[in-house]
């Protein structure tokens, strides 16, 4: 059943990246790009109109990994805390630029928020980025030092940064050059998402300019996935063990390379939708690949006194992972249900749809 969950709380995680992701893009797009009132009107409604629904895979995650992994819940929720209440206040202010852009006509008002719904956007594809950084990293779990835990094995609290800013100290921060890294990976992947959505949803002035910023952008993304494999081998010699050992999994890498490289024929692609299913594999392939590394780890520990966090030794008893499955499954279908009369009302292009009026 452990296995069963961490399948299952992966594929919530990567339809959340997925789908809340092109509105993290669209605000990044947004903040850069779009100069005409037109234009920002139409990526605006792009999000807008999606962004409520796409969160509810955030909430389903959370609530999936309180009741089959508490132990992992309550350490990073305690040990993460400070960036999960930055990303809290993000997700806020990104969704008020939103809601209020159009509540007046004031050029003022517009703009204010939408410097929020940019910035907002922005900061939460690092900081998102940042996370899985951190997870691929490792933690010092039980605050350990010359030999000795301070605390429980699961425990351990972050600063925002080190002063010595290296992912390589005793003692790592949130931010480190290392998560930095993994966070601009996470920055320009969604900005490609985005731009690719608001391609497929809208015929907004800039959808030519947006295909060259795709082509350039995936240039970057492809020079930084380099640099981040051969850096990740500094942080972490054994990452890539679990793909060498278990060969199936070399599948999730050649996903993301598949999208990776079909982005490079961005401007030849005739169907929209064919290319955010590009970036869709992008997304997907690098969250899984990430996890397939880590795999039966989710939380590893980069101290030789408490072991890792696994789905196994964090894992909710076999009673409770069995009841909650009827659950689960009822809350799926609710979720299935309401994406599809959502997708059905808002199919096409939003152009005409009415939001923030």
């Amino acid at each position: 059943m452990e296995i069963f969950w961490y399948i299952a709380i992966a594929i919530v995680l990567t339809a959340f990246f997925i789908l809340d992701g092109y509105d993290f893009g669209a605000g990044i797009i947004h903040l850069f790009f779009a100069k005409k009132e037109k234009d920002k009107e139409l990526i605006t409604k792009s999000a807008g109109l999606f962004w409520d629904s796409n969160e509810v895979w955030l909430v389903a995650a959370g609530g999936m990994l309180f009741m089959a992994f508490p132990t992992f819940y309550a350490s990073v929720f305690s040990g993460f805390y400070l960036p999960l209440i930055i990303v809290l206040w993000l997700i806020i202010f990104r969704a008020i630029g939103l809601e209020f852009r159009g509540q007046f006509k004031y050029q003022m008002w517009k703009d204010i928020w939408d410097k929020s719904f940019g910035i907002s956007s922005l900061l939460l594809a690092l900081f998102f980025g940042i996370a899985l950084g951190n997870i691929i990293r490792g933690v010092n779990l039980g605050t350990a030092e010359n030999g000795i835990s301070a605390h429980e094995a699961h425990y351990f609290f972050l600063p925002l940064w080190d002063s010595s800013f290296s992912p390589l100290t005793t003692h790592p921060g949130v931010i480190d050059w290392f998560t930095i890294i993994i966070g601009l990976i996470a920055v320009v992947t969604l900005t490609i998402h985005g731009a690719n959505w608001i391609i497929l949803k809208t015929n907004s002035s800039i959808n030519n300019k947006l295909k060259t910023v795709i082509f350039n952008l995936n240039i970057v993304l492809t020079l930084l996935t380099i640099f981040s494999i051969i850096v990740w081998q500094i942080v972490n010699p054994n990452a890539l063990d679990n793909f060498i050992n278990k060969p199936y999994l070399l599948i999730f890498p050649i996903i993301y390379l598949i999208g990776l490289i079909g982005l490079f024929f961005i401007k030849k692609i005739q169907k929209n939708s064919h290319a955010f299913l590009l970036s869709t594999l992008v997304i997907t392939g690098g969250i899984w690949f990430s996890l397939a590394s880590l795999f039966p780890v989710i939380l590893p520990s980069i101290n030789n006194v408490n072991q890792h966090l696994t789905i196994y030794n964090t894992a909710a008893s076999e009673y409770g992972l069995s009841t909650a499955l009827i659950w689960g499954v009822i809350g799926f279908i609710l979720i299935f249900v309401y994406m599809i009369i959502q997708n059905r009302l808002t199919s096409g292009k939003i152009d005409n749809m009415d939001y923030g009026h």
